[in-house]
């Protein structure tokens, strides 16, 4: 396991962390959020990630083969480390069989029991029902369930999404069937279809209402069962368009949403629930209605936005765990967006060539997005997910990587 850099340990007025993933732009907030509070951050994943191209990031180590017991323990003595951030699913819950300390080294990841609870869909919305939230209607088929006339019954249109991706994903690959991380349902023979599809494996995904509106992201620090920071952002556009990756979001005033952020935070108290969590609805604002969709147990894809507001959550966890600060977060700002252009533009473009878009709901509108896209330059708002100014590498690594695929794509 070498280091990328002649350093051995992280040397500064505060304690190193670790950071293991470095490959998109969540990891390079955290990168560069802690840096800018002062914090060395020893990355743990390839060279090519855009993250490890970041001036905050002190040195970095190739990811080694193995679970993290095998070799994070070594590592945190050899760098120092006082706190351990993760990225991914797989990873938080391979780190979440760890103590909470190894030494003097803060596993800053969520315990199993709550994890688990959140990363399966079915725990989520039962828990959030028994508090009071408005959830979507749900039907997880299973072996020896009358298909036909729960088809008859479903309210119209559907989304099938997997209740647990990260177990369902392998058994799925075994039997050469895809992961759709959500499909969706016009008609009651179109579900029989998409049943029949999975009856070999005899494994389903969930059936849940579909329900309009916006994505609406309650962003919430959880401390002994109170929240010490609280941020909220809505979702104008995605990749793909009908549902994905935020590629284009927008604060929320905090003035705004108040009651659902009380039950949000009833919510993450239920469950249990320490450090930072995302809350997410999707927002009719005709009805009023916050339907739940899932709880983001790990650290959210538009957390660029929160970082340029000053909802500093990584830095939030750092503090209180190895600096044992107690005071209250500042206020974030609430008027700024942020959008991540690479997605953003195969969005654009997919619209602008009339990609079939198979959410049943959306509304096409490619030359009001090319007119927002083009005015978003001028935005005196608008911010990056990528990009920035005073730490121009990650751009230029992330550029040249889509230059060499292109490259690769047109020799082959």
């Amino acid at each position: 396991m070498a280091l990328r850099t002649s350093a051995g340990a992280c040397v500064s007025r505060l304690p190193c962390a670790i950071v293991i993933g470095l490959e998109n732009a969540i990891s390079l907030t955290i990168v560069r959020e802690l840096g800018r509070h002062g914090v060395p951050v020893h990355g743990v994943g390839p060279a090519s990630g855009i993250a490890a191209a970041s001036r905050y990031c002190t040195d970095s180590t190739d990811r080694p083969s193995g679970p993290a017991a095998d070799w994070l323990p070594d590592l945190i003595a050899r760098t120092g480390a006082r706190a351990v951030f993760a990225i991914s699913e797989t990873d938080l819950l391979d780190l979440a069989l760890l103590p909470p300390m190894i030494g003097d080294c803060h596993i800053l990841v969520p315990r199993a029991e709550a994890l688990n609870q959140v990363i399966d869909k079915r725990r989520t919305l039962a828990a959030a029902a028994a508090q009071g939230l408005l959830i979507p209607q749900t039907w997880q088929p299973m072996a020896g369930d009358d298909f036909q006339a729960h088809a008859a019954s479903m309210p119209y249109p559907l989304v099938a999404k997997w209740a647990n991706p990260p177990a369902v994903m392998p058994l799925l690959e075994r039997a050469g069937l895809e992961w759709i991380k959500a499909e969706y349902v016009r008609t009651p023979d179109a579900l029989q279809a998409l049943l029949a599809r999975y009856r070999p494996v005899g494994i389903w995904p969930m059936i849940q209402q579909y329900c309009g509106g916006v994505g609406l992201g309650q962003m919430l620090f959880m401390a002994d069962g109170d929240a010490t920071l609280l941020f909220q952002h809505r979702r104008l556009h995605e990749w793909p368009p009908e549902g994905g990756v935020s590629t284009l979001c927008r604060a929320e005033p905090r003035d705004r949403h108040g009651p659902q952020m009380a039950l949000s935070e009833q919510l993450l108290r239920a469950l249990g629930w320490q450090g930072p969590a995302m809350v997410e609805y999707r927002y009719d604002a005709g009805s009023g209605h916050y339907w739940l969709m899932e709880v983001n147990g790990r650290f959210w894809g538009s957390l660029p936005l929160a970082g340029h507001c000053h909802a500093h959550f990584a830095w939030e966890a750092y503090r209180r765990a190895v600096l044992g600060e107690t005071d209250a977060a500042p206020l974030p700002r609430d008027t700024l967006r942020a959008r991540y252009m690479v997605p953003e533009t195969k969005r654009l473009l997919r619209l602008l060539m009339g990609g079939k878009i198979a959410d049943p709901f959306f509304r096409a509108s490619p030359w009001r997005d090319l007119a927002t896209y083009l005015l978003g330059f001028l935005d005196p708002r608008m911010r990056y997910y990528v990009f920035s100014f005073s730490d121009p590498r990650p751009l230029l690594r992330d550029l040249g990587q889509i230059v060499r695929k292109a490259l690769r794509r047109d020799k082959s």
